[in-house]
């Protein structure tokens, strides 16, 4: 197959012709030279723009499905997202009790080992909690539990678990970090009241990710740094919500002079593509009130984003459209070791979004195979 347009690469954005099958073959616009890829002419004014597919590596639902629900849930979230330009994904869970958990890994197991046409790739599970602090829940449901080793080791023989979100203050959160990583599974710090000194020392114990960076966790001040403290002064990647409610664009501005790999996740509920309303996030009733989705006291429970949306927000927000998509495609792929995925170029899968000028979607493949 071909696509013509302005083709957002590695190298920047170059008008040409990119041709595939289930892998990049070719970028009509370059040439081989000394083994970098450069424009052979300049390119003229875009009609569309041909984009690495979207890494979301935080995704609780959408369209009205809730990952917690089981396996057709996940198979309708993926369905979902890949409408709106994620081709890969993490489903992701929320606390709950540890058979809820069991059942929902299950469901994801499914959906991994049997891919269905038209869901974004589901690449593994975010289990976020139930090893978080009951005193920084945020939306999570009321179900912690201490760091338990046996009961995390059950949860990794149910699904391929590639993030876990814990707070590193808990007893025993040291010695499941260092399990943890020594699994290869990203260890992320989040719904956590850690100071900076507990922070620290998860971090040297491998813990090198933040899950909702300065959301469910202590305000950073200057005296006691905290979490997101030591984000700021060490950390390599982490994740953002990218819609503007969670953190204010100019903190995020701010973040990208600071964390060289900061990467837009959506946290995206079951209200995300529905209307107001009602929806269930694991146990909790959620309402989505405009753009938002907030908890019964009006506390923010998750988000309506799409990374499309997300997009166009970094857009806004500054972002030249070549380093937007870094953070919603490229980085987070990077971040998680997706080799050949988040970004266009020959060997690399064939996982790509097309928008037009206002950069809304207007075609998605993902292995080549269009699926809108």
């Amino acid at each position: 197959m071909e696509l013509s347009g302005t083709v957002i690469t590695p190298q920047g954005p170059v008008a040409g012709r990119l041709s595939f099958s289930e892998r990049i073959e070719g970028l009509a616009a370059f040439a081989q030279r000394n083994t970098r890829l450069e424009p052979l002419s300049a390119k003229p004014e875009p009609e569309r723009f041909i984009l690495p597919g979207f890494v979301d590596l935080h995704v609780h639902g959408g369209g009205g499905a809730d990952a917690m629900e089981g396996e057709a849930a996940i198979r309708q979230l993926a369905r979902f997202h890949a409408q709106h330009g994620t081709t890969t994904l993490l489903a992701t869970t929320v606390t709950a009790p540890v058979e809820e958990i069991e059942a929902a890994l299950r469901g994801a197991r499914a959906v991994i080992e049997r891919p269905a046409v038209g869901e974004a790739q589901v690449a593994g599970v975010h289990l976020e909690g139930p090893f978080i602090n009951p005193q920084k829940l945020g939306a999570q449901p009321p179900y912690p539990l201490l760091p338990d080793l046996q009961v995390m080791q059950r949860f990794c023989s149910l699904a391929p678990i590639r993030i876990v979100t814990l707070a590193a203050e808990l007893p025993g959160a040291l010695e499941l970090i260092r399990w943890l990583t020594g699994r290869g599974v990203r260890v992320q710090q989040g719904h956590t009241a850690a100071t900076y000194a507990e922070a620290l020392s998860a971090f040297k114990a491998g813990a090198k990710g933040f899950t909702h960076l300065f959301n469910a966790m202590p305000a950073l001040h200057h005296r006691e740094p905290g979490v997101a403290g030591l984000g700021l002064e060490r950390a390599r990647y982490a994740e953002v919500i990218g819609d503007g409610l969670h953190v204010h664009p100019a903190v995020f501005r701010a973040l990208l002079r600071t964390i060289p790999g900061v990467y837009v996740v959506s946290d995206a509920v079951a209200a995300a593509g529905m209307p107001e309303g009602e929806y269930r996030m694991g146990r909790h009733p959620v309402y989505r009130k405009g753009d938002g989705v907030y908890l019964a006291d009006g506390g923010l429970a998750g988000s309506s984003l799409t990374l499309d949306r997300a997009l166009r927000n970094l857009v806004g927000w500054g972002l030249p459209l070549e380093e937007a998509a870094r953070r919603v495609a490229t980085l987070p792929a990077e971040y998680l070791g997706l080799e050949g995925r988040g970004r266009i170029e020959p060997g690399a899968q064939a996982d790509l979004v097309v928008m037009n000028a206002r950069l809304e979607v207007e075609e998605v493949y993902i292995r080549g195979e269009r699926v809108r």
